[in-house]
């Protein structure tokens, strides 16, 4: 658990300040000497230990982060005018690749809880809708549907459209596997789930992910290239496995970030200001001001955050550092405050 490389403290991007799976670690230092060789059956061996971990079968696997690609290929697939749903202010990757290929944005407001708006979302379908994509935990809300129900309508949706569920905030959750909906991949369900290495597994440098697809997408992803062994490279399929095996560093990590957030919760209840039911590895809440006007006593501190939602110009989202850096943060803006 290390502070950042440079000295600016970075609470904008969601990365994890904890550090890799000591594991990981081992695993990245063990194959340096051998960069001078092509993946080969590193490949395999971390898609067979997904299979193992979400219980499907390889062939429903896409390794990498490909959600961008996974727009322009859905956009691209059924021609000019398919419309993607998203809840807004949201997480743009895949949405923001569709319009290449001629693709409509959908953008679907949170509600009021700023949750996904899940009647409106599925009022939005038509004939029209290439795919709904929904983030859960949200991003940049953190808000989580409730389980049951959130699994209910996605089943129910994907008779209807193709349904992207980015969970790339899950495992920050107390009980990630009873709100995922990979069992719906499973089931044959037209479903698709991303999932990452880039948070609390603190692999952000390495750019390795992955997506449980249909078959048959899997496959066309695959065929087009995505998710072949020259898009990916060894140090990041290695450290990926390593890190899935150590359940006891993402408990930690969990725990910690848990704990990070529920200080930042204690501080907003105290001063009464408007904050979401967060629940992945930051907190977003109305400062009340301009965005710009506490970003600007944060960055004096050497504190950078994320920029404004324009859907929400007053609210603010900050990632959970180390506690030091948290502490620092939330005193400049309780400071703010008086």
């Amino acid at each position: 658990m290390t502070d950042t490389p440079s000295s600016i403290i970075r609470l904008s991007h969601n990365e994890s300040p904890f550090g890799p799976s000591p594991r990981a670690l081992r695993a990245i230092e063990e194959n340096l000497a051998h960069l001078d060789r092509y993946v080969r059956n590193e490949l395999d061996e971390l898609t067979a230990a997904i299979a193992a971990h979400e219980r499907v079968v390889p062939d429903q696997i896409v390794l990498g982060e490909i959600l961008d690609a996974l727009g322009l290929f859905l956009s691209a697939r059924g021609g000019p005018g398919g419309e993607f749903i998203y809840s807004e202010p949201g997480y743009t990757a895949l949405v923001d690749a569709v319009a290449p290929a001629g693709g409509k944005v959908i953008a679907v407001p949170l509600n009021d809880r700023h949750e996904n708006d899940l009647p409106a979302v599925a009022s939005a379908v038509n004939a029209r809708t290439r795919a709904v994509y929904l983030v859960n935990p949200h991003n940049p809300s953190g808000t989580v549907s409730p389980a049951a129900e959130f699994i209910a309508f996605v089943r129910d949706l994907s008779n209807r459209a193709l349904v992207i569920v980015d969970e790339a905030y899950l495992d920050y959750t107390p009980d990630p596997e009873r709100r995922t909906v990979a069992g719906l991949v499973r089931d044959g369900h037209e479903v698709v789930v991303f999932r990452t290495f880039a948070k609390i597994h603190g692999l952000a440098g390495l750019a390795m992910g992955y997506v449980l697809a249909p078959a048959e997408l899997a496959q066309s992803l695959r065929q087009i290239g995505i998710g072949a062994f020259h898009g990916l490279n060894r140090l990041s399929l290695v450290a990926a496995q390593a890190s899935l095996g150590d359940h006891a560093h993402i408990t930690a990590v969990r725990t910690a970030v848990a704990a990070e957030r529920e200080s930042w919760h204690a501080l907003f209840r105290a001063s009464d200001v408007s904050f979401s039911a967060a629940q992945g590895n930051f907190v977003f809440f109305d400062a009340g001001r301009r965005h710009g006007d506490v970003t600007a006593a944060l960055a004096a501190q050497g504190i950078a955050l994320k920029q404004s939602y324009p859907a929400l110009p007053t609210w603010l989202r900050i990632s959970i550092g180390l506690p030091h850096h948290n502490a620092l943060a939330r005193q400049i803006f309780a400071d703010s405050l008086r």
